[in-house]
């Protein structure tokens, strides 16, 4: 694969900044000697530690159900032409491949409860099922268990889909001849949206300015050039100085893709909230409750909100959402950061007050609560919060940061050196369980106490 191929491979995983620094110096056509020196600097540091690094370079990736219909297709003595029409990665393939494997038994995807689903003796004999009980019984259990694959494996990929969705926008439907077609354009929506996809490091700053030198080099690069495809850079930055260049057509597209976003994915944080018992006023969660899950929808939701906004203003519509305004929704807090909170001065922030004050989005959403733009205004400065600063208005980068190398992290918290970032993982320091001490080799190591 050439420098482009690999950038648009980058779109659907988490690579380092400076790494795609690097191919968009390969991939970018004629760079300036000013662009060379801007991304130059940035790409190395991708030779940092001989380019080594222990963090992932993808978001997870969930595993397909090609075990169990291998074992259901055993079990079934499935013939392979069934066999090769299962598409394992899709959860509805698996889902009409166990409906075809259990049409002799009378399987019904919509009973799957083993006490209480199972056909007795005398109704498998009405429906001319010659099985035994056993054999009967281990089918019924087969495909019970790819049923609920199936389920698993749909929620993992909605889950990774929200998460990338949160930081790089509506990439997954740019194909590759639309973004091998303008190359510049293609430079800027890899590295920005891998700036956005860098991970949170625990502490009080908020997240970094991910316009950083190297991605307002190449903005400026496609703001000089008149065949910039802007649409397709809307996809993953949809901020005004991007919209001003679309078509009517186009704006309305993309209002469209991130309306329906807004609605599906406060679906998903309704149902999640009717099954938590977080408190409104703190957002602060106990251990054992999954907050990754909430917090990755509730990323998701909030960029989708912003960027409806955001479209809303550059199409002058905003007058239309006036009536039913919806709020953001807010990230749980672990309680050991809550603390740090505390103990610095400082408390839950601001806007968890408004949140608090709001009704939730969903309902507003669904016509159950009426919240007009006036309301979420008037929650603001009843809380000291600057309404423009995304409740009401579109978000604005003023400033454009400075790069810094991507630091080591374990749980968020910054390691100096990639191998015994690797050994306080594995060993679970920082992730507020139980330290694994046999990792160190035992209780001494190096000869220091192990970590915990």
């Amino acid at each position: 694969m050439d420098a482009l191929d690999r950038l648009y491979r980058s779109l659907d995983a988490r690579p380092r900044p400076e790494e795609v620094a690097v191919l968009v110096l390969e991939a970018l056509p004629n760079p300036t000697r000013r662009e060379r020196a801007v991304i130059g600097g940035v790409a190395a540091h991708a030779s940092r530690r001989h380019g080594f690094s222990g963090m992932s370079d993808d978001y997870a990736r969930p595993v397909g159900a090609a075990r169990q219909v291998a074992a259901t297709r055993r079990l079934f003595d499935v013939d392979g032409d069934l066999h090769r029409d299962v598409d394992a990665e899709d959860p509805l393939s698996v889902l009409e491949f166990a409906a075809l494997a259990g049409a002799g038994i009378g399987w019904d995807a919509s009973r799957t409860d083993f006490l209480a689903d199972r056909l007795n003796r005398e109704a498998r004999a009405s429906a001319g099922i010659e099985l035994s009980k056993r054999q009967y019984n281990r089918r019924f259990r087969m495909l019970r268990r790819l049923s609920a694959k199936a389920g698993r494996l749909g929620r993992a990929q909605e889950l990774r889909r929200a998460t990338l969705l949160a930081s790089a926008g509506f990439v997954d439907v740019i194909d590759r001849d639309r973004f091998r077609a303008d190359p510049a354009a293609a430079c800027f929506v890899a590295y920005f949206t891998a700036r956005r996809k860098l991970r949170r490091e625990f502490g009080l700053a908020g997240r970094e300015n991910p316009f950083d030198q190297v991605a307002d080099a190449l903005f400026a690069r496609c703001r000089a050039s008149s065949g910039t495809d802007w649409a397709m850079i809307a996809l993953a930055h949809p901020a005004w100085d991007v919209l001003r260049h679309l078509s009517a057509d186009e704006l309305g597209s993309l209002l469209g893709r991130w309306s329906a976003a807004v609605r599906a994915l406060a679906s998903v944080l309704g149902g999640l909230w009717r099954e938590s018992d977080v408190d409104r006023t703190t957002m602060i969660v106990r251990s054992g409750v999954d907050s990754s899950t909430w917090n990755a929808y509730a990323g998701a939701y909030n960029t989708a909100r912003t960027a409806w906004i955001t479209c809303l203003h550059a199409a002058g519509l905003t007058s239309l959402l006036d009536p039913a305004w919806p709020g953001k929704a807010m990230r749980v807090m672990a309680a050991d950061l809550a603390w740090w909170h505390r103990e610095t001065g400082g408390g839950p922030h601001p806007d968890t007050a408004v949140w608090a004050a709001l009704p939730l989005p969903w309902e507003v959403l669904d016509g159950v609560a009426t919240c007009t733009r006036a309301d979420v205004e008037a929650a603001c400065r009843a809380h000291g919060v600057d309404p423009a600063r995304s409740w009401t208005a579109p978000r604005k980068h003023s400033s454009v940061a400075r790069f810094r190398p991507t630091p080591e992290l374990v749980h968020g918290v910054a390691v100096s050196d990639p191998l015994w970032a690797m050994t306080l993982r594995r060993a679970g320091v920082f992730s507020g369980k139980p330290v694994r001490a046999e990792v160190f080799g035992g209780p001494v190591f190096g000869g220091q106490d192990a970590p915990g």
